[in-house]
């Protein structure tokens, strides 16, 4: 019988847990490990409809990127989103098992699949934060090497592979050679990106004053989006459970998706 601790075990093996960084909240936030489970759904984040679909499919177990909770809830009723999705959970008996920033960093995670979706060559970790098991360099950002071409060229390229629904994205005049990306919120990796000699920086949930000070310090900047840059991973959450446990029914949640529009 396979039951949830089996699924914990096998995703922790990938990205272990101490990859995470300090403000994190990763592993199994709702139901019993030794739950007997045939079915897995995976989606980015464990919302309303991906909560929906588990029960419509039979899945007892929901594996995500994103966490149901960061801290934990002083009160668990329906006054609050986290709320109703945890009693969903637990009345549906569905364990939620999320990997963040341990999968953001570790080798073949979130930013390992996005830079080799984007087609980036010589790949490296930018300032690793320590090494893997296995001696493999991890941290969050990757830098790599695309063909030299203008911006707009590079930003429509990214807005097609990625299924953007728009992108913003700022030009500080120079062709796109070295790369560097970070799925979700890396806004915050500006001065090491340039510090490592890249012209272009690839991310999301960019802020006013990001594209302002890049274009002025002379960085590319692309805004894709959150959904899009982290979404390509749960590929990867699907095959590390389908090969350690091939006994289960693993599926892609059809429900889920980036929830912006735009005019």
């Amino acid at each position: 019988m396979t039951t949830v601790r089996d699924i914990y075990n096998a995703l922790f093996a990938f990205a272990p847990a101490s990859m995470k960084m300090d403000w994190d909240n990763v592993g199994l936030l709702c139901g019993r490990f030794d739950a007997p489970v045939d079915t897995v759904l995976v989606a980015l984040d464990p919302m309303p409809d991906v909560i929906d679909e588990a029960k419509e499919t039979g899945a007892q177990c929901i594996v995500t990127h994103h966490p149901l909770f960061f801290d934990a809830p002083r009160a668990v009723n329906d006054a609050s989103y986290e709320g109703r999705c945890i009693l969903e959970l637990a009345e549906a008996k569905i364990a939620a098992i999320n990997l963040h920033t341990n999968l953001d960093v570790c080798p073949g995670g979130v930013n390992d699949v996005l830079a080799e979706t984007l087609g980036l060559t010589e790949v490296s970790v930018l300032n690793p934060t320590g090494t893997d098991a296995r001696g493999r360099p991890y941290g969050l950002i990757r830098t790599g090497m695309v063909r030299e071409q203008r911006l707009a060229e590079f930003a429509a390229f990214v807005k097609s592979t990625l299924s953007c629904p728009g992108l913003r994205f700022a030009d500080a005049g120079k062709p796109v050679r070295r790369v560097a990306v970070g799925g979700g919120s890396c806004g915050s990796a500006i001065d090491d990106v340039l510090a490592a000699g890249c012209d272009t920086l690839v991310t999301a949930d960019l802020e006013y004053n990001h594209f302002e000070e890049a274009k002025y310090r002379g960085l590319n900047l692309i805004d894709a989006g959150h959904f899009e840059t982290e979404n390509p991973v749960c590929a990867v959450l699907e095959r590390v459970v389908r090969e350690a446990l091939p006994e289960l029914t693993v599926l892609r949640a059809k429900a889920h998706k980036d929830e912006t529009q735009f005019l």
